[in-house]
């Protein structure tokens, strides 16, 4: 499903229009990205959990020469999938 599409089923689903529909879910998105922003997460129980997650500097190689470089510390951004989402993709009823 693409941005489009989800827009088209919010829409529906909730009687709203596709206009209406589509600046809730770029609110959504920007409300999530300036929490993760600022380090915080997002936690929508039944859901799932938005998180940042710290990875350390590492050395890695350049796959074209070989050659050894330094991969920087970063910051990656993650979901991690709450019960109810997880049993629903599952089929179980929870």
């Amino acid at each position: 499903m693409n941005r489009q599409e989800l827009i088209s089923a919010l829409a529906a689903k909730t009687g709203s229009s596709k206009a209406d529909a589509d600046r809730s879910i770029a609110a959504m998105i920007e409300v999530v990205s300036n929490t993760l922003k600022k380090g915080d997460n997002v936690q929508l129980v039944g859901f799932g959990t938005f998180e940042v997650r710290k990875r350390a500097a590492r050395n890695g190689r350049n796959p074209a020469t070989g050659a050894a470089i330094k991969i920087k510390a970063s910051k990656q951004p993650a979901f991690k999938a709450g019960a109810g989402l997880k049993a629903a993709v599952n089929g179980a009823k929870k």
